[in-house]
């Protein structure tokens, strides 16, 4: 394979200017196809060859793409694939969560190369915004020459982080009180030259699977991303819906029991954050002595722990399997998605009894979705952030028409 060294004043790479339409399909073609030759590109872009070898002349001098070595053995002239060159461009996505901060520095192919976290117990805004600067000093050293290359900050957090002050109590629910005065976007803006997007973290989470992971063969699906507080995010047709509030998919604030005469006195039925969340899980770890961190490492699945994620695994998968049920009748999905920061082997305990109480709902007159495990992983918050600046910046949008006939 050819390699090629970015130019370091790419067109475009200024943060305000935009690419040309047919060069993004031209882009978008490429990331969805993996290296292809100039005459397929034609075809699957239906743009003329003519067109296609200017915008690909454009595109290599600017070190977006990269030629790899001469196909022989069919008929005709050797074809010379093209590739998106990984270090044609950069991005930047800052994860504010909870319970950690997180940096990461993904290439133009959407894979993440640098990444800096810092753990808390919870935000306090002085000291996330020092540990966020150290952070892109960290990240900019690492890069080194290419950091010229860096064409944006995709940040993510939850909304209203000031809301779950009550719900985590002490010291925490102090801090958290004080972002309901904060402006994230803002702070943030003034820690870098890069333009900062902002998205709802399990948005951006939602955003990096439907680009990097099941988005790819699944059109419609429910995404769910289990964390500290459980979350979510919806695509259907190929796009994800973000609804008049940002609202769409927040699954943790779906109720998982009935209201009846009875329940008056009982209070209201629960959500499924209070079911399904690692909170609880954290919280009893806690108070029986333990890290509640454990629940984000491999550890927790030690018999020594089985008294806490055993409940625990029951209680999540019997809310999550009358989630996905209720969303299959109202959405008719191709698939539900989960993920999660959860250590890996607890996620997979979490899917297995998650399926297997799915057994006990009634699918008659709607289509089972299947359960599909994540692609993306724990880092899919910082991820999806990462990848708003690159996907507005150099591609169209997802469900652009492109003939299906590349071979």
């Amino acid at each position: 394979m050819n390699s090629a060294t970015p130019n370091s004043a790419m067109r475009g790479s200024n943060h305000v200017g935009m690419r040309q339409f047919n060069e993004r399909i031209v882009l978008q073609a490429i990331r969805h196809h993996g290296a292809i030759p100039k005459a397929d590109l034609a075809r699957l872009t239906q743009l003329s060859t003519q067109t296609v070898a200017i915008i690909v002349g454009r595109l290599l001098d600017d070190g977006l793409l990269l030629k790899q070595d001469r196909v022989r053995g069919k008929i005709g002239q050797p074809s010379v694939p093209l590739s998106l060159n990984p270090q044609g461009a950069f991005s930047v996505g800052i994860q504010v969560g909870r319970r950690n901060l997180e940096l990461l520095v993904a290439d133009f192919t959407g894979q993440p190369v640098h990444r800096v976290e810092v753990l808390y117990d919870y935000p306090d805004p002085d000291e996330l915004f020092q540990s966020m600067a150290q952070g892109l000093q960290t990240l900019q050293a690492r890069m080194g020459d290419l950091w010229p290359r860096t064409v944006g900050v995709g940040l993510t957090a939850p909304l209203s982080l000031h809301k779950w002050a009550d719900l985590m109590g002490g010291k925490a629910a102090q801090a958290l009180a004080r972002w309901e005065h904060i402006d994230l976007l803002a702070q943030v803006q003034r820690l870098s030259d890069l333009p900062v997007v902002f998205a709802k973290d399990t948005t951006a989470a939602c955003v990096a699977e439907l680009l990097q992971g099941h988005g790819r063969s699944e059109r419609s699906f429910l995404y769910v991303f289990v964390g500290t507080f459980i979350g979510g995010g919806l695509v259907l047709s190929g796009h994800i819906m973000n609804g008049e509030r940002g609202n769409a998919g927040a699954i943790g604030s779906l109720p998982v029991g009935l209201a009846t005469s009875e329940s008056k006195g009982s209070g209201m039925p629960p959500q499924l954050l209070q079911k399904a969340s690692g909170w609880q899980l954290e919280q009893a770890l806690l108070a029986a002595g333990h890290n509640p961190l454990l629940i984000h490492q491999s550890a927790i699945m030690d018999a020594a722990y089985a008294e806490f994620t055993g409940p625990w695994i029951a209680q999540a998968s019997q809310a999550l399997a009358m989630t996905v049920a209720s969303a299959a009748a109202l959405l008719d999905l191709d698939a539900v998605v989960m993920d999660g920061s959860l250590g890996a082997p607890l996620m997979t305990a979490l899917m297995a009894a998650t399926q297997e109480a799915l057994g006990q709902y009634r699918f008659d007159g709607m289509h089972q979705p299947p359960l599909l495990a994540g692609q993306v992983g724990a880092h899919a918050r910082a991820l999806g952030g990462a990848l708003l600046p690159l996907h507005s910046q150099f591609f169209p949008d997802k469900d652009i028409f492109l003939k299906q006939d590349a071979a």
